[in-house]
């Protein structure tokens, strides 16, 4: 039957939508159809499609932001057709970006009077690697200033997420990632004496491991890159891709020092729409200063109305990330973001109680002192596995990922649980009735039916 506009009075039901010719039929998959539909049966039936999608506030595997205001939504709906990099079309979306990267590059103490340097992204991942461009290209210009051989640089970090590996293919670099120690949760300086060199064009520090939640001793990195310039000559500049601890540590752990108070930290990307709290698609790259961006990296555009520079992989994207971005800078204020992640925290230490109570796990991370977070492995014995128990949680509707960990480590599997905001304590004490049950499930056989109204302990 061909698809076709259904009038009120075309359709059987007096403009039922349920009843036009859209929704009789299976949506088109793989050709466009010949006609046009009704713009409201075409808005239900791929809505009710979309229903089959998780629910965003129960998948406690992601970092990303899962709740956002009403005012947030308006302003993303105003910006819905600026394309921020066109900057002199949307010169205040511009000016509203720039604000943003010098309140970060603040927040991370930055020296003043320095010039600071930065921009947006589609999210850290993206910010990660621009960081990483200005690595090698620094790394490259020395050793040709240098006479000496510039065509194997390396990088060395932990366990790293996606985006390091991809960077490191995309751009010719030799990824050394440093094994995991016996009970360790991320980098320990003590292991980078083995992998640096005079190739080496920087060293990742990550302020909130994928994998653990913990946050690698970025100072203790430096000082140790600092023993190393000592004895061999190498000044090795570090990179902290704080995706998800750079909105958290200026607020919950302000006496850690880890960003630009440290002078070996070149440059520190971070997700807004991670823990700044910003929906999604908008990252940051910030140098601690100017000339750590290489001139050679930056192009210049004049087909767009104005001479503008841009550092990017990226190119057209909308501008409401960014203002939301600074509309929560603004809103929350120093003060609102501490109460927000602090919340979160208090919420993952107390689930950590919740889970080490239970008695057949063992926290890895009990939510104290990194990020607003939990993860713990399963005791020896077991009659079954985090993945049998990461299943089970999917029938209540939660996320919780099972996985093993990097090298040499990856002997031992573990469950993470990210708390964000939108994520009550009450979802969090739900979330521990619901382990609860399962463990009985799993354990005994029995059902463990979820208590009825009135009976929640």
């Amino acid at each position: 039957m061909p698809l076709h506009q259904v009038s009120g009075k075309d359709a059987a039901g007096a403009g039922d939508l349920y009843t036009s010719a859209l929704s009789e039929n299976v949506l088109p998959k793989r050709r466009m159809p010949d006609e046009h539909s009704d713009s409201r049966a075409a808005y239900e039936v791929i809505h009710n499609e979309l229903l089959l999608d998780g629910n965003a506030a129960q998948n406690l595997a992601t970092f990303c932001t899962t709740w956002s205001s009403e005012e947030v939504r308006l302003l993303m709906a105003e910006c819905l057709d600026k394309n921020m990099i066109d900057k002199d079309e949307y010169p205040q979306t511009a000016e509203i970006e720039s604000r943003c990267v010098h309140i970060l590059a603040d927040l991370w103490n930055a020296p003043a009077d320095t010039g600071t340097m930065g921009c947006s992204t589609t999210g850290s991942s993206e910010a990660a690697m621009l960081g990483g461009l200005a690595l090698k290209w620094r790394w490259r210009q020395r050793r040709q200033a240098e006479g000496k051989p510039a065509d194997r640089p390396n990088l060395v970090c932990g366990p790293v997420q996606i985006c390091w590996e991809k960077f490191a293919r995309y751009f010719d670099v030799e990824l050394r990632q440093v094994p995991l120690e016996k009970g360790a949760t991320g980098l320990r300086p003590h292991q980078l004496r083995e992998y640096v060199d005079e190739n080496t064009i920087g060293v990742v520090a990550i302020l909130g491991v994928t994998f653990t939640c913990d946050y690698e001793p970025v100072e203790e990195l430096s000082k140790e890159l600092d023993a190393i310039q000592a004895t061999t000559g190498l000044d090795v500049p570090i990179h902290v891709d704080a995706a998800s601890g750079g909105f958290i540590a200026p607020f919950l752990h302000q006496n850690l020092v880890w960003d630009f108070r440290l002078p070996r930290v070149a440059s520190i990307n971070a997700s807004g729409h991670k823990y700044g709290l910003a929906p999604l698609g908008v990252g940051w790259v910030v140098w601690r200063t100017a000339d750590l961006l290489p001139e050679d990296l930056i192009f210049r555009v004049n087909y767009l109305g104005g001479d503008m520079p841009t550092f990017a992989l990226n190119f057209s994207r909308p501008g409401g990330e960014i203002i939301a971005q600074y509309f929560q800078f603004v809103r929350l204020g120093r003060e609102g973001y501490t109460k927000v992640q602090q919340a979160c925290a208090d919420s993952a230490q107390y689930l950590a109680g919740r889970i080490a109570d239970m008695g057949p796990f063992e926290l890895l991370y009990d939510g104290q002192g990194a990020l607003p977070a939990i993860s713990y492995t399963l005791r020896e014995g077991a009659a079954f596995t985090l993945y049998d128990l990461t299943e089970q949680l999917r029938t209540r509707g939660w996320q919780v990922p099972a996985y093993p960990l990097p090298p040499d480590r990856d002997d031992t599997t573990i469950q993470r649980v990210l708390v964000r905001h939108g994520i009550g304590r009450d979802e969090i004490s739900l979330l521990a009735d619901d382990i609860e049950r399962c463990l009985k499930r799993l354990s005994t056989g029995s059902t463990g039916a979820p208590a009825q109204p009135g009976f929640h302990h």
